[in-house]
Formats: C-alpha cells, structure tokens, sequence
C-alpha cells in the first residue's frame, strides 16, 4: 500500500517539482495539493502545470485542507502558511515534511510542539549530498580547529527571500557545535567600513542573490599557508524534491517526533 502524499504550495517552483518527485517514488501516490485561496491555480491539475498530463488531482485552497485524504504533507512554502498546515495535520494526525525555512524563535517552539503529537521531519535541505557534506563539514572543523578562519559563503536565486539560507545557517550549527562554539555569539552576518581585525572565533556568513541559482554553499577553512574549501552544488530542485519525498515515505511509518534527514539518511547524530 502506498503512501499517500499532500503538497501545500503546489503551483510554486518547488511546488511543481514536489509534484514530479512523487510521482517518480513508487512508495508514493499524489492525493492532495493546495495552494493559497487567492492563487489562480486553484481548479487546475497539479499534474497537468507539473508534467503536462492530468492526474486527477485538483489543486484546492488551503483553507479546505482535510488531513483525512493524506497520510503526510510535504511543505516548500514560508513560516506562515507552513504553520497553518501544521495545525492541520496535527488537527488531522498526518505526519508532515517541512522544507520551509526563515522560522522565528516563536514559531519554532510551534513547530517543536506539534511534533510532539506528529511526525514531522523538518530539515533546511533534503540533498542527500548537502547532508552528507555537514557530516564532512563536522570532520574538517574539528580537525582543524580554532587555527583556521572560517568562514560560509551561499548562494541562491534571486527570488529567494530570507538570508543567510536555512542550510548556511545550519551549517554554522555544525561549525559551531564542532569547535565548542555558541553561533549566536560567533556569527558575523556582514562587514562594511573599517572593521578592524578579524576575531579568530568568528565564523562569517556572506550572501549571494541572483539569476537562477539553484543553491550552492562553500565553507572556507582559511590557515597560515594553506586553505580548504568543501563546497556543493545544486544543479536542480529535484535533488531537494527527491530527498523530501524520501522522507516522506520513511516518516509515514514513524511515531511523534521530530526528526531531520540524518535519520531519514540512516546517519549518525554525533
């Protein structure tokens, strides 16, 4: 028996690529998508804006979401929106997939609520390379230490609306947490005029909007005679598309909690 899979934001760029991705996992059948009350696709296929071919699944307005019709919901959308649909599957006790990024303190405790009762896999990037890449990220920074400046350089379409991304910022996490440091104290967002020397325990974020950027995140590791950068590279949405649906057929079958793709990926939380 598949799974059955919503998708809120359905018409969207990565809405649309959601789409395609749940229609590739043989563990997954579409049965929902929504959209905001006033978009202009509501009433059309999902299928028919994702692939050109119809798959008798309407997109309908959030505001008549039904838990009932789906087993999990996949969300791409922003903090607001994302929150609504949560109450929804916890009103309903569907698990969810949440890819949404630019949360507050506030609304994560929200977040952290709801999956108390639900499972929600909530994750700033669904690339199995870009998880795999902290786990090298952690090796490297532990390594090397406070001997090397480091600093986090990402960058993403110009559409995109919050910054640093949520995976540059849960890179600093790692970078944090690897060499004993406290991100919210460390973390220098941005330089202009004179700033005088370089604190050595700083980790540095620097943005990038433009074009079509897909997402592309670097961490520099910069010594005395020497430096390492470890980047990666997305080429296409699906790579996330793929990863959240992934997740969406392993948290069907889990229990209230919340969880991030290094349990969906079978890696250890070190």
């Amino acid at each position: 028996m598949t799974t059955r899979v919503a998708i809120n934001g359905a018409a969207g760029r990565m809405g649309r690529e959601l789409v395609i991705a749940c229609q590739r996992n043989e563990a997954l059948t579409l049965a929902a998508a929504f959209e905001a009350p006033e978009s202009p696709a509501l009433g059309q296929d999902a299928g028919r804006l994702a692939l050109g071919e119809d798959l008798d699944v309407v997109i309908a307005s959030a505001a008549e979401r039904d838990a009932s019709t789906f087993d999990v919901l996949v969300d791409f959308t922003r903090p607001e929106p994302c929150l609504a649909a949560l109450a929804d599957c916890v009103a309903g006790n569907a698990a969810m997939v949440i890819g949404t990024t630019g949360f507050d303190d506030t609304q994560l405790d929200q977040l952290n609520d709801a999956a108390t009762k639900i499972p929600v896999v909530f994750a700033p990037n669904f690339s199995a390379g870009v998880n795999l890449t902290l786990k090298l990220l952690e090796t490297a920074a532990k390594a090397l230490g406070d001997d090397f400046d480091i600093e986090v350089i990402e960058a993403h379409h110009r559409h995109k609306v919050d910054a640093p991304s949520g995976t540059a910022l849960r890179i600093g996490e790692v970078l944090a947490d690897a060499t004993g440091r406290d991100l919210g104290e460390c973390a220098v967002y941005a330089r202009e005029g004179h700033t005088g020397e370089r604190e050595r325990k700083t980790i540095g974020f620097q943005t990038i909007r433009g074009g079509d950027i897909v997402g592309e995140h670097t961490v520099l590791f910069a010594g005395e005679g020497e430096r390492v950068e470890i980047t990666h590279k997305a080429s296409s949405r699906q790579t996330f598309a793929g990863g959240a649906m992934r997740a969406a057929a392993w948290v069907a079958a889990q229990t209230a909690g919340r969880y991030d793709m290094n349990d969906v990926l079978g890696l250890d939380h070190d």
